[in-house]
C-alpha cells in the first residue's frame, strides 16, 4: 500500500488539503457579520433616504402652501413632490412658482393636475390654475426623478402666486445621496 507521501498529487491540490480542516477554518469570518452589521445599521439610520416624505408649510391668513418631498435622496431615485395650494381668501389667478435651482439636474415625468398655462418669467417656471374661491385647494402631485450627474443636493423656492402677486414663499433643500 503506497503512502500519501508517495502519491503524486493533481496540480493544485497540496498535501494540506488531505488533512482536516482546524477549528478557525470550518466557520465564517466574524468580519464578514461585523460588515453586514455596518450596513444594516447606515441603512436604518435614514443617511441614506427612505422614510416618510417631510411637509415644509407656510402660510398667512390669505393662503397656505405646503411641499411634500424628501429631504434625503439617492442619486438615481424616482420620487414624489406634492404641492397643496389653499386659498383663505378669493384668487383670480392661482398660480404655482418653482425656481429652476430646485430642479436642475432631475427629469419631471408627470404633473397632476396639468396647469391651465405653464410659462417662465421672474426666475420662475410658473404653473397657473385659474381663480380660486375662498376656503378652495389644488394639490399638484409631481414624480420626478434625481438625474444621475447630481450629487450632494438642490435647493430652491417654492411659491405661490396670485397672478404676478406674491403670497407666499418657501425654501426646499433636498439632499442627494449617491
Amino acid at each position: 500500500m503506497a503512502c500519501v507521501s508517495d502519491i503524486d498529487l493533481p496540480e493544485g491540490v497540496g498535501r494540506g488539503h488531505l488533512e482536516g480542516m482546524t477549528k478557525i477554518q470550518r466557520h465564517a469570518s466574524p468580519l464578514s457579520l461585523v460588515v453586514l452589521g455596518a450596513i444594516l445599521l447606515v441603512a436604518l439610520s435614514g443617511f441614506l433616504g427612505g422614510g416618510a416624505p417631510a411637509r415644509h408649510v407656510a402660510e398667512r391668513p390669505e393662503a397656505l402652501l405646503a411641499v411634500s418631498v424628501p429631504d434625503i435622496l439617492r442619486n438615481g431615485e424616482f420620487f414624489e413632490m406634492v404641492v397643496r395650494l389653499e386659498a383663505r381668501s378669493p384668487v383670480g389667478d392661482l398660480t404655482l412658482g418653482v425656481e429652476p435651482s430646485l430642479w436642475a439636474d432631475m427629469t419631471q415625468n408627470t404633473m397632476i393636475p396639468a396647469a391651465g398655462e405653464e410659462s417662465y418669467a421672474d426666475g420662475l417656471f410658473r404653473f397657473a390654475y385659474g381663480p380660486v374661491e375662498a376656503g378652495s385647494a389644488v394639490e399638484v402631485k409631481m414624480d420626478l426623478q434625481i438625474n444621475p450627474d447630481l450629487l450632494g443636493g438642490t435647493r430652491g423656492d417654492v411659491v405661490l402666486l396670485d397672478g404676478e402677486r406674491e403670497l407666499l414663499r418657501l425654501p426646499v433643500a433636498i439632499a442627494v445621496r449617491p
